[in-house]
């Protein structure tokens, strides 16, 4: 067997020759095309990219913000402090010791109502005056009563009390 000898021909030299440029110059134009079309992603890709990294600094920002909302918002609705003040207690010629131990007491017989929220210790707010009126207080071999005369439901929450003898 041997291979024809189509080398000799014209018609089939520039049928091959054709071929072969036809194919280079496919070739060099599918490479063209397919460089613009890298470039038009690469491009798009770094746009998005450059947005995406944006977007997520926004968020970012955001979600801080929001989180510090939150915090500011969950401390305003919850009791911070309390405050006691006896305010008749020159009546009964106390002095300022013994009306302080008075006021740390209820304060300590009322902590569990720290940073609870406001509606709650709404709620509770006949338990509060019941557990503070309850208690006796013994000063000097004397037995006093507490009364609550006003309660400010706040972050603080803020009491007036009246000492009076126990009958």
């Amino acid at each position: 067997m041997r291979i024809p000898p189509y080398y000799r021909k014209p018609g089939w030299q520039r049928f091959f020759a054709g071929m072969a440029i036809g194919g280079a110059i496919s070739w060099c134009i599918f490479i063209y095309i397919h460089g613009v079309w890298q470039e038009k992603h690469t491009a798009l890709i770094n746009e998005q990219s450059e947005k995406i990294v944006d977007l997520e600094n926004e968020k970012k920002i955001w979600q801080e913000e929001y989180k510090e909302i939150n915090k500011r918002t969950i401390e305003q609705l919850t009791i911070q402090k309390i405050n006691v003040k006896i305010t008749n207690s020159e009546k009964y010629k106390l002095d300022l010791l013994s009306v302080s131990e008075i006021e740390d007491s209820v304060k300590d017989d009322i902590s569990l109502m720290l940073a609870k929220d406001i509606d709650t210790v709404y709620k509770s707010k006949e338990l509060i005056k019941k557990i503070i009126q309850n208690k006796p207080v013994k000063i000097h071999d004397k037995r006093y009563k507490l009364q609550v005369k006003e309660m400010v439901i706040f972050t603080t929450l803020s009491i007036q009390l009246e000492i009076e003898f126990e009958k």
